[in-house]
């Protein structure tokens, strides 16, 4: 067995260890934390994440990719101006918050928002100076101690949100979980780098970061217009208790894409990344063997949440939230178009060609705007989760015609894979039915 294949099945088990455990960790909190605290708390934070995560997007020039994909990517040179950049950006991201806070608040009606963002936004900071010993990890594939990581931070972090709501139930449980968070990465980050850290300027280094990461602005810009649009309209247009029942359904329904992205930047970044040298053929024969097996999970998964999640709605939260059981099988099943996308499209940046994710990002923005606000005003929440579920369309075509540009189009074996997940979704609601459970969408129809 090759080393490279080695490599991908030990990230992979890896990845789902991770994933798991956080998944078990999230859930587990969130049950409490919604007991603890109220839905509005839940859309307020929402709204504080969103923008703090469109400043994030708006000024990512690929630092980490950069590494990854770099044959000076273990250089300390090339990681020192890596860093430099990464701590400028940090402390500009932080400015930004500064700038937006008053306005944002204003638009909303939500004065919270004005010491909210500054305060959360300090995780901009924090981030900015983590080592670049994550991404060197990344760049070898050791997801092992990635996950191990991610896992510890993760615990601290929602050990000390729910100590926090226990004894003052408000927002500052999610405020001060989320910073020690991000402190206790910072260190760790450091304690295993064997790279020390100092400010470097070098312009051959800048030259390159900033050549690969100009398509890595464009697209993360797109990625944030184009993905959190729904939460900015939502959060306008409603109460945040709806925005707080919105956020419930979409993070079930954002499961799939949770796996499959982190296994994407995990695993298939990197892997592609060193087999990009094949010859098109022989590397689309590779990719297809491989995807198939992540299709076939994500099958299964959306499958089982559009058949079967409004009970696990109702069966985990109280009735504050019961709006989100109808939500999640039309979020679900709307997801599918982004995982074929998604289990495919780092080939692009592989190839250093992501214009098309950005530009199917731009689309699908575009698609948003004009959309969304005229059927939230026409048919109400029921029109607005509609289309915020099936917004993923736009997006697969653009990477579609990106893969057959580049010789690599994968459609056949897509469409195979929605006539599997069709037949799984009519063969699991019929269990359902002849269960006596009815139909998921019977909440609404």
């Amino acid at each position: 067995m090759s080393s490279l294949k080695q490599l991908a099945i030990r990230g992979t088990i890896w990845t789902f260890i991770g994933y798991g455990g956080s998944q078990v960790l999230r859930l587990g909190s969130n049950l409490i934390l919604t007991r603890l605290l109220v839905p509005e708390v839940f859309g307020l934070m929402s709204l504080v994440n969103t923008f703090i995560m469109g400043l994030n997007l708006f000024s990512d020039i690929g630092i980490n990719p950069s590494i990854v994909r770099s044959p000076r990517g273990e250089d300390p040179i090339f990681l020192n101006t890596a860093w430099t950049l990464q701590v400028i950006r940090g402390f500009g991201l932080w400015i930004g918050c500064l700038i937006i806070a008053f306005p944002v608040a204003q638009f909303y009606e939500q004065p919270n928002l004005k010491w909210l963002i500054p305060i959360v936004g300090l995780n901009t900071i924090l981030l900015g100076f983590d080592s670049t010993s994550l991404a060197i990890l990344n760049r070898q594939v050791k997801v092992g101690q990635l996950t191990l990581i991610e896992l510890v931070t993760q615990i601290i972090s929602l050990g000390m949100m729910l100590i926090w709501a226990f004894y003052k139930p408000t927002i500052w449980a999610l405020i001060i979980g989320s910073l020690v968070s991000n402190l206790v990465k910072l260190y760790w980050s450091h304690s295993i780098s064997t790279i020390h850290h100092r400010f470097i300027w070098n312009r051959d280094c800048i030259k390159e970061l900033v050549s690969f990461g100009r398509w890595i602005f464009i697209s993360t810009m797109m990625t944030f217009l184009a993905s959190q649009t729904d939460r900015l309209i939502l959060g306008k247009l409603f109460p945040l208790e709806i925005l707080g029942v919105y956020t419930i359904a979409f993070t079930f329904a954002d499961i799939p894409r949770q796996i499959i992205g982190t296994i994407s930047n995990k695993i298939i970044f990197p892997i592609f990344s060193q087999k990009i040298h094949l010859p098109r053929h022989e590397l689309k024969i590779k990719i297809l063997k491989k995807r198939i097996i992540l299709l076939i999970l994500s099958v299964l998964i959306i499958s089982v949440l559009f058949s079967f999640g409004d009970i696990i709605i109702e069966t985990l939260y109280d009735q504050r939230y019961k709006k989100a059981s109808w939500m999640l099988p039309i979020l679900t099943l709307g997801l599918w178009p982004l995982i074929l996308s998604m289990t495919i499209d780092p080939i692009l940046f592989a190839l250093g060609n992501p214009k098309f994710v950005s530009l199917g990002n731009a689309i699908k923005f575009i698609y948003m705007i004009l959309i969304l606000p005229w059927s939230i005003n026409s048919f109400g929440i029921l029109g607005g989760v509609i289309v915020v579920g099936f917004n993923d369309l736009p997006f697969y075509l653009s990477v579609s015609y990106g893969l057959w540009k580049e010789q690599m189009t994968v459609v056949t074996q897509d469409l195979q894979m929605t006539c599997l997940l069709i037949l799984f979704s009519i063969i699991l609601t019929s269990i359902r039915y002849f269960l006596g459970f009815g139909y998921s969408l019977e909440n609404f129809i």
